[in-house]
């Protein structure tokens, strides 16, 4: 059975493909592709069909990471094949938790800064499309950061489900 995980931002341009390839990335590192998928969405639909923007993609092809996305709108229909949807500031997981058609669809909705514990209680991910690439590269430590905790997390949600 393959655990889905969506990570979701406003635009999905910026930070929640971000997100998703530095996921990917971890998933793949730690050997569970054939049991995680990852992929992500923006809360609104305005970049739909839209690459993520270029200062995105320049930072994770400089850091290693695969760049490759098309932008497109969270359903919540989604939410009934979701284990985990990834919220990156508090706005998106208010509008996904009321998004979410059942009070267990809410409960799969998490902040990605969560999984940090050296995050303390600034758990949003800022927003860097309207700044500089250095914005960009903040945005991308923090995804990091988070991902070692959500990838143990996750990991303890597969351990023992049938291959």
């Amino acid at each position: 059975m393959t655990y889905r995980v969506c990570f979701v931002c406003t635009g999905n341009i910026c930070r929640s493909p971000m997100a998703e390839s530095v996921f990917r990335a971890r998933v793949a590192e730690a050997g569970l592709d054939d049991l995680v998928e990852a992929d992500s969405a923006g809360t609104g639909g305005w970049h739909q069909g839209d690459p993520a923007d270029p200062r995105t993609v320049s930072v994770l092809e400089e850091h290693g990471y695969d760049s490759g996305h098309t932008a497109r709108q969270f359903q919540p229909s989604w939410f009934a094949r979701l284990d985990l949807v990834i919220a990156l500031d508090a706005g998106h997981l208010k509008a996904l938790r009321r998004l979410a058609p059942t009070p267990q669809d809410a409960a799969k909705v998490r902040l990605l800064r969560s999984y940090d514990p050296a995050a303390g209680d600034d758990l949003d991910v800022p927003d860097p499309y309207y700044g500089a690439v250095d914005g960009f590269e903040e945005c991308l430590e923090m995804v990091e950061a988070a991902g070692t905790g959500l990838l143990t997390a996750v990991r303890e949600q597969v351990e023992g489900q049938p291959v």
